[in-house]
């Protein structure tokens, strides 16, 4: 009996959390949410964007609002409202969080569900006034007011989450008096992690829900509908249209060419590591390691100010070089299209070179200072030591971020390429990602919107094709996988 009556209430504990989970996510669901009231808000805007902005609630009611068409207390109770909504589901997102521990932490974390969707029905109730404000306010033409499905979803939603909430509150054992609020290690680190993964899905995998402009014939400033549906179309005419198929070819060529060159000196952040380690001075390593990675915080807006206030015609280096009387008149070194490849590799290889060396150093100071000592003591000098102990015990994490590298030979970024471009080195310096902003947004934002996805779905399929291969040849050759 006691276990078929622990059964039921673990039962009732996973709907009440899937009950939870379900209410978070239609908090990000534009279609249903509950405080578009009007045809004024932006329809694209979820619960979630409606209760943290209030531009994008009330943005489309600065005329309204002049004319007095509609009062700003009424706006600012939908706002209220929307914001005590969202706050209400966080409040059951802290209650699932605390299901998941022990006796008394669990009930009360169905406690804190069932208040806090008791409240969430309360603040959606705060809405019907301003629908009725709108409908009264013989302004209806002018004001479009609606009410939204959206408005019965989240009180149906509250409503299963309260009822749950009681149920499992109600049948939840009552905890002993000496049971603190306790949760397993696992469900510990679970929590720990949820902020990250919650992260890496909105902007990771959430945008991936683009990937259907592709498949529509799309024009900024229109309606996606069926009505555009074109399939494959723009996969196609990638390779069917000879001008395109030269500039996938180009942009691929310089793609590569800037890749294979960072995958060439990929060794040299380990290598500045080592050196810098082997600095006896703590103080001149701090200041060299310092000095060698703020450039990675550093803009390549920045960045390219500062390349031409060196290397333009009025620039240091021209004026010191005519100053020495070695050339008669400055030479804009910046819109030489000659070199582009190492000139942006060394660029790059300047603001990264610090930063990627990081990871190295953390890895130094995890070696065993007893293989040094033993070393040592067996006559090994400076140079031994690091080419028999430090780059053995670097090796892994090289291998590690090598093969990451080579997922990523496509994705060289966009920035430094557009600030350096110009019409001197465009055809060798446009790499994919910059071709992908280029194509899609055009000029003034009329690009082919559909084309530039198209071709940002293969790069992003072929990268973990090559990740997948990447991991398979490592696992062959050095029997350890990464994936």
């Amino acid at each position: 009996m006691n276990s078929n009556k622990q059964e039921k209430t673990g039962l009732l504990m996973i709907l009440l959390r899937a009950a939870v989970v379900i209410l978070i996510i239609l908090m990000a669901v534009p279609q249903v949410n509950p405080a578009r009231m009007s045809e004024l808000i932006n329809k694209n805007s979820a619960l979630l964007t409606t209760a943290l902005s209030r531009t994008s609630l009330l943005g489309d009611f600065s005329r309204p609002l002049k004319r007095g068409w509609v009062a700003g207390g009424t706006l600012d109770l939908l706002y209220i409202a929307a914001l005590l909504t969202a706050l209400s589901i966080a409040a059951t997102g802290a209650g699932w969080c605390m299901s998941l521990g022990e006796k008394r932490l669990k009930k009360l974390g169905a406690k804190i569900v069932t208040i806090a969707s008791a409240s969430g029905i309360l603040a959606l109730l705060l809405m019907i006034p301003v629908y009725i404000s709108f409908i009264s306010s013989g302004y209806v033409n002018r004001l479009d007011p609606m009410f939204p499905p959206g408005f019965f979803v989240f009180i149906g939603a509250f409503l299963i989450c309260f009822v749950l909430g009681l149920i499992n509150y109600i049948k939840l054992p009552r905890p002993a008096e000496n049971e603190g609020y306790e949760m397993k290690p696992k469900y510990k680190l679970f929590l720990m992690i949820l902020p990250f993964v919650i992260l890496c899905f909105a902007f990771a995998y959430l945008p991936l829900w683009g990937w259907r402009y592709a498949l529509f014939d799309y024009k900024p400033g229109r309606e996606l509908t069926w009505d555009r549906f074109v399939g494959l179309k723009w996969f196609t005419f990638l390779f069917q249209n000879p001008a395109t198929r030269a500039d996938i070819a180009r942009v691929l060529r310089n793609t590569l060419v800037m890749s294979g060159l960072g995958l060439a000196f990929s060794w040299l952040p380990m290598a500045f590591a080592i050196f810098l380690a082997e600095i006896r001075s703590s103080k001149v390593s701090r200041v060299v390691q310092t000095c060698t990675t703020i450039p990675n915080f550093i803009s390549w807006v920045l960045v390219y100010s500062f390349a031409f206030a060196l290397f333009s015609t009025e620039g240091f280096v021209n004026s010191l070089l005519i100053n020495m009387g070695i050339i008669k008149e400055g030479v804009n070194y910046l819109m030489s299209g000659e070199h582009i490849w190492l000139k942006m590799w060394a660029w790059g290889t300047w603001k990264g070179l610090g930063w990627s060396a990081i990871i190295y150093i953390a890895g130094i100071s995890g070696i065993d200072i007893q293989l040094y000592e033993a070393a040592t003591i067996d006559g090994a000098g400076r140079f031994k030591r690091m080419w028999y102990i430090t780059v053995p015990g670097l090796l892994p994490t090289f291998f590690v971020l090598l093969l990451l590298s080579v997922a990523g030979i496509l994705s060289n970024g966009m920035e430094q390429y557009f600030v350096f471009k110009n019409s001197a080195n465009k055809q060798t310096i446009e790499v994919l990602d910059l071709y992908v902003y280029i194509l899609g947004l055009g000029s003034g934002g009329s690009g082919n919107i559909p084309l530039a996805t198209a071709v940002g779905m293969m790069k992003s399929l072929i990268s973990i094709t090559l990740l997948f291969a990447a991991n398979w040849a490592s696992k062959l050759i050095r029997g350890e996988s990464i994936v």
